[in-house]
Formats: C-alpha cells, structure tokens, sequence
C-alpha cells in the first residue's frame, strides 16, 4: 500500500501517519514524489485491520498495491532510482560502462585490461575472482587474491569495481574489495544470497537468471531490498530459450518492461546475451536506444588467450570502437530530443 499525502500535508501530518502504521507494527517509507509526498507500507497489510489512514489529516488517498513485490515497485516508487556507487551514478541520464575480462587470471593481465578500459572511458572494471562453471574441471578464479588484485586495479586507475559473489559465506569478503557486487545469472534465485547481500551496505547489480520471467527478477530483488538495501541495478544478460546459434537469446524487451514495472535502473550485458563477440556491438547500440541505462561488457586484452568466455569477448581495439560509437550515438540521440542516456 502507497498513501499519497495532500500537496500542502504538514511535516506533523506526515509524521502521525507514520506513527499509526508503526503503531500496528508496519512499517513506513517516506517518498518525494513530483509534487508531494508518498508514504510506503511496507508488511502484511492484514494488521491494518480498521485503521482509517484515507480518514487522517493530510492524506489525500490511499492506493493497493497488487504486485508480490513492493519495494521493487514503481507504483510504491514513482520516480525513477539513481543509484549511486561511490560517485558514479546509474540512472538518470547517465550512460555506466562495465567492462573487463570475464574472470581475473593474473596481476599483469588484470591490469592491463584495467587501463584499456579506463582509456575507453569505461567507469567500472569488471572480473570475476570467483567463477560460478558449468564444469567442475574449468577455472573457478584466483578468489580472494583476484579480489586484491581488483582492488589495486582500482587505485591504479580510478575505475570502480563490480565483481561477482557466489555464497553466502564469501559477502563479507567481496564486500571488503568491491564496490558493487554481483547476483549472477545462476544465483537470481539463491534467496539466502539475495537476504545476505541486502544487509550489506553495498550497491547490488542483479543478472536475470537463465530461464527467468520478469515477475520473477523483480521478485528477486525485493528479497534484497526487503533487508534494507535500496541500491539494486537490474543486468538483462540473455535467457535460454531454443535458439542455438547464440549463447543466449538477449531479450531488449525486458528494458522497456523494466522501466514501465519498477524505479531501479537497468543495464545490459551483450557479451553473455549473444556468446559472440561480433554481435555484442550492434547488441550494445540497440540496448542504449532502447533506454538502458548502461552496459557490461568482456573485453581481454587477448582474447584467444582467456581462460574464460574468449569467443565473447572484445579485443581492446573492438571495445575502443564500441566505445566511440556509443559517444556518437549517445550525442545524436540527445541532440534529437529523444529520452535516453549520455556518456
């Protein structure tokens, strides 16, 4: 439930209707709205019982929500999120470039990624130090060394770090290195995972699981922010479905739909979306005019040469284009007044 306060409400009208909520042990969540203020509900709305909030001073109404998720909401949340890591903001107009090798293989090599993409103009490294395979006998990543060595990359360039979190026992761990962390694809659904990062106060960049729909994700990220963490970035990744000639069959729509279902960002990664790096360009393109508010991409400093996801990933003179034709692209569909991101 949402109660959407009088635009002349007083901060003492505000506050006796928080307190009622409290008074049944609900609780409340103060909202900007355009023009006034919205308070969020947020519990079993049963306790309500014959509590008559539509009936108090300053309130204009009250609205159900009918959604399983809430916090996720854009009806419990009309505007749009910004979410800010560390002084890059996601969302809002601006365009967040993600990109790194898929998994930390080495120092040198880490490093050398990092100041690619930081040259780019990319403002987040991303690499895997725990790699989550599909077989046992496949490099499962350097761990907390990886870690350390993402946290050097950083004060060597400035870049920001995402990086993945696999279990529940290593959060706190990534959480000492990272400045964002990841759900993967395989863990949309490992709700102790989801409850364990959303007690941490670290932004959340959650991966659409393989085979997941929409009503699903969102859930997902209600078990974070349902802990307290308000901070989740939504990655459209690609779903399996009965194509086979891509990795994964990358579903644009999933933008539009995020952006009309909830207030938190969305970003893109085409590099798992399509599994070959010939398409992750035109991919990339087609995810800004969509409306994304960003993108993650593979690139390793030699491709044929990486341990991990090789065929999808840029070379640092592929992503350097990427990243020249995204600034034209950004400019052009700023310049004509269209509603979409800038770099």
């Amino acid at each position: 439930m949402v109660i959407i306060m009088n635009a002349d409400a007083t901060a003492e009208n505000i506050k006796n209707v928080i307190e009622a909520i409290q008074d049944v042990g609900l609780t409340a969540q103060i909202m900007e709205g355009a023009q006034q203020k919205i308070v969020g509900v947020i519990g079993d709305k049963s306790r309500m019982g014959s509590l008559a909030i539509d009936a108090m001073d300053g309130v204009e109404k009250t609205v159900e929500i009918s959604k399983s998720y809430k916090l996720a909401s854009r009806e419990f949340h009309p505007q749009s999120t910004v979410v800010d890591v560390d002084g890059v903001k996601i969302g809002g107009g601006n365009l967040v470039v993600m990109a790194g090798p898929c998994a930390v293989e080495s120092r040198e090599q880490l490093f050398e990624a990092a100041d690619l993409v930081k040259k780019a103009g990319a403002q987040f490294l991303r690499g895997g130090a725990y790699k989550p395979r599909t077989s046992p006998y496949s490099f499962q990543g350097l761990e907390e060394t990886g870690l350390r060595y993402l946290a050097e990359a950083r004060e060597r360039t400035g870049l920001k770090i995402v990086t993945e979190v696999t279990e529940v026992e290593a959060v706190e761990t990534v959480a000492k290195y990272a400045d964002m962390l990841q759900i993967g694809a395989r863990n949309m659904q490992n709700f102790r995972l989801l409850k364990e990062v959303g007690r941490t106060d670290k932004p959340v960049l959650l991966k659409r699981g393989l085979a997941a729909t929409l009503n699903e994700w969102l859930n997902a990220a209600e078990y974070i922010m349902s802990e307290g963490n308000p901070n989740v970035v939504f990655c459209e990744r690609g779903i399996r479905t009965y194509e086979t000639y891509t990795r994964n069959t990358l579903d644009l729509s999933a933008v539009a739909a995020i952006k009309h279902l909830s207030h938190l960002p969305i970003i893109v990664d085409p590099s798992h979306g399509t599994g070959k790096w010939r398409m992750v360009k035109p991919m990339a393109f087609a995810a800004v005019a969509a409306g994304a508010d960003g993108l993650m991409m593979e690139m390793h400093p030699n491709p044929a040469k990486a341990l991990s996801d090789g065929p999808q990933s840029l070379t640092p003179e592929n992503f350097s284009q990427v990243m020249q034709g995204l600034q034209q692209l950004s400019a052009f569909l700023h310049t004509s007044g269209l509603e979409i991101t800038t770099l």
